[in-house]
Parts: structure tokens; sequence; C-alpha cells
């Protein structure tokens, strides 16, 4: 029988967590566990097809926290730019139809050395979606990276940058998505944190490896490793962030593990830990 857990009322599975599982598989474990939000892949999703994953996910009467991922803006030509522009819209699209407001943004590499253009056109992509998006009533959260992912996912590698994007925007369909995993480090992250009131749309947890087996799928469960998560959190409610929590994970040999059993080490730890 599963553990009796108490306050899970805020805990998201992100679907990368349980990578193996379909949308239905994940949907029906996070019921039997008593997770109450999950958090979609748009690669998890067209392999069960748009539709049937809203359907299966409304009839559990799980909510959806996000969709991940929009962004990737690394073309350097007008027709690779319009291209990555009309999947975007299509990504806007899909978080609708999933009943989420909150498109996560990678944010893409630099697609040559020039660091300053690849992230002025970042900005200038998020502009240009804008419009779109606040037709649909979906959120763009732009989620920095660890620095380390630079060169191959994203430019927009510290809280600092992506505050400051949001607010030359100053569009209320733009906000940040606060990662652990990824700004833990940052020697001012708690003046960034309060920076980013009122405009976080996402909180998502796990932890950090010491030593990290490995630079992409090497995240650990949380208690497992050097984050201060429960200080993290404080920070982010105190900034004004009441909304759901995501759990999202890459990891090689929990990937291996039934997924039941993920479920539950996750909820325990979340209780424990965050």
């Amino acid at each position: 029988m599963p553990t009796p857990f108490t306050d899970l009322s805020r805990l998201s599975l992100n679907q990368a967590t349980t990578q193996h599982w379909s949308v239905r598989q994940a949907v029906e474990g996070c019921v039997r566990v008593g997770v109450p939000a999950i958090g979609f892949w748009r690669h998890k999703v067209a392999e069960t097809g748009l539709q049937e994953s809203a359907r299966i996910v409304r009839e559990a009467g799980l909510q959806v926290s996000s969709l991940c991922r929009g962004g990737w803006f690394d073309a350097l030509t007008a027709e690779g730019r319009r291209k990555q522009l009309d999947d975007n819209r299509r990504a806007i699209e899909e978080a609708a139809t999933l009943g989420t407001d909150v498109l996560v943004l990678v944010c893409g590499p630099a697609a040559n050395r020039d660091l300053p253009s690849a992230r002025a056109y970042v900005e200038e992509a998020i502009a240009t979606l804008l419009p779109y998006a606040a037709e649909n009533g979906v959120r763009l959260g732009i989620e920095p990276l660890h620095p380390m992912y630079t060169g191959d996912r994203s430019v927009i590698v510290t809280l600092e940058q992506a505050n400051s994007i949001v607010q030359r925007l100053t569009h209320e369909y733009v906000g940040v998505v606060i990662d652990v995993y990824h700004v833990w480090w940052e020697p001012d992250i708690e003046a960034q944190i309060r920076a980013a009131a009122g405009r976080i749309l996402g909180f998502h947890i796990c932890d950090w490896l010491v030593p990290t087996p490995d630079m992409l799928n090497g995240r650990g469960m949380m208690g497992d490793g050097v984050i201060d998560i429960r200080r993290l959190r404080g920070l982010v409610e105190e900034a004004g962030y009441n909304g759901l929590i995501e759990v999202e994970i890459f990891n090689n040999a929990l990937w291996e593990m039934p997924g039941d059993e993920v479920l539950q080490l996750m909820a325990s730890r979340y209780l424990a830990h965050a």
C-alpha cells in the first residue's frame, strides 16, 4: 500500500523525473501516489497525442503545472528564426490545450561565438511571441540554466539575466521559472529572488550531487545533495510565489527504478526536505 503522505497539495511531478513513462503512465502514477499535479514535456505529449493527453489528465483530475519546453532561439537565418517562432506558437497552443498557463522557455545556446547577439535575440524572440501568448492565456517562463549549459542549451544562465529581460519587456505574460539546480550557487540569489517578486511563474526542485555523476543526467533526489532547498523555497514564498512545486530530476539511475517507487520516494523527500 502507498505511504500515507500528508501535505502534498503543492507537489507536481515533472515528467522528466519518470523519463520512461508515457503520459498515461505518469498521470495514473500520480493518482496512485496522491500527487495532485504534473508538468508535461512536449515530446511525451506528442507520443500520446495532444488531445488524448489533455483528455487523460482532465479525466484524472490532475492540475497541469507547466509545459516544457519552448524557446531554443538560436537560429542565424531569417528562415530558421521563422520556423522557431512558429514552433513556439504551437507550444503556446499546446499549453493552452493541456490546461496550463505556463510554457517553460529553455532559451537556447549561441549558434556561434557571439554571446551578446545571442542574448539579444532571445529577448527579441520572446517579445515577438508575447502578443500570441497573451491571446492564448499562456505565460512565458524564462528558466535560467546553470552556466555549464551555455554552449549547448541556454545563453541565459543567471536569474539576474532572466529578471533583466522580464523588467525590460514589462509585459504581464512573461516571468521567470526558478529551478534550484540552476541557481542555488548564485552569490546574490536572495536579492534576485526578491527582484523577481510578482513574476515567478514556477519553482522546480531537485538536488546537486557531489560528485556530479553526469553533467546532464546527474541531478539528485532532494536530500541527497548540497542544495538548501527549504531556504530557497522560503525566499521564493517571501517573494509571493504560492504555486505548484515541480520535482524535475534528470538521473539515469532513477530512470531505471520502477516509476511508483520513484514517486513514493519523491513524495517522502519532498515532505522531508522541501
